[in-house]
């Protein structure tokens, strides 16, 4: 069953927010002889794909890990390959967001960006601002830890400052400093190439998400993976540590 084609999106129970670990972009490339800059061009039409079938399956918010904090560690020639290529699919998608009506964002540290990328990010974000069909979040050196600290230490700034007392300090207070504070959790963590762990990808805001791990790499990520982890959600009970 497609959750998506002749199906009404809220009669089925569609996750308001999916996230996903993106991986086996170079794995695809070497099982084809191929350099990995050619993986990871593959995934990025795999994106495409994905984030029309979300947007048509009325998805509301949808965060794809792209990059993490530990892929500098990357061979130099690979990195630089991804961020020529993240620029140019910034350029290119931003008339096809605007036509689905989708909201762009970035988390992660983006001082560890070019100051071009930097801007042609603020670009994109400020440009489709006012569509509310769908928020595409790329999460680009991200990492969880990471963003637990950085909310700890905006805590620790208004503590500092009188703003705030350390005995009013609690999960909400430091939630409302996370990354995506202003959108809803993760209902659905998806990754893809048969790894079945979250690699430091947003552990705070994953807490009660469903996980569904794919043995697809992500250049074959289609409609039909699309929908059996959509499937696997909908078969599950939601409990939240209760019964």
């Amino acid at each position: 069953m497609s959750v998506i084609n002749g199906t009404d999106a809220e009669s089925v129970a569609v996750p308001e927010h999916i996230a996903i670990i993106m991986d086996g972009n170079n794995r695809w490339a070497k099982k084809k002889h191929l350099p990995s800059i050619a993986g990871h061009s593959a995934g990025a039409s795999a994106v495409r794909r994905v984030v029309e079938s979300a947007a048509l399956a009325g998805v509301k918010v949808l965060t794809l890990f792209a990059f993490s904090s530990e892929n500098w560690k990357r061979p130099k020639l690979e990195v630089d390959g991804l961020m020529a290529l993240f620029m140019r699919s910034l350029k290119k998608e931003l008339k096809r967001l605007n036509k689905h009506e989708i909201k762009f964002k970035i988390i992660g540290d983006l001082s560890g960006f070019s100051e071009s990328l930097q801007a042609q990010i603020k670009t994109v974000e400020e440009a489709t601002q006012a569509n509310d069909k769908m928020t595409l979040v790329i999460a680009a050196n991200y990492g969880g830890r990471w963003d637990i600290a950085q909310a700890a230490r905006k805590v620790t700034e208004r503590v500092l400052a009188g703003e705030l007392t350390v005995e009013n300090i609690n999960e909400t207070v430091l939630s409302e400093h996370m990354q995506l504070a202003d959108l809803p959790a993760p209902d659905l963590l998806i990754r893809t190439s048969g790894e079945e762990r979250i690699s430091n990808f947003l552990l705070w805001q994953t807490a009660y998400s469903e996980f569904v791990f794919l043995p697809v790499l992500w250049p074959d990520f289609g409609q039909t993976h699309f929908d059996e982890a959509i499937q696997t959600y909908q078969n599950r009970q939601r409990r939240y540590g209760g019964r």
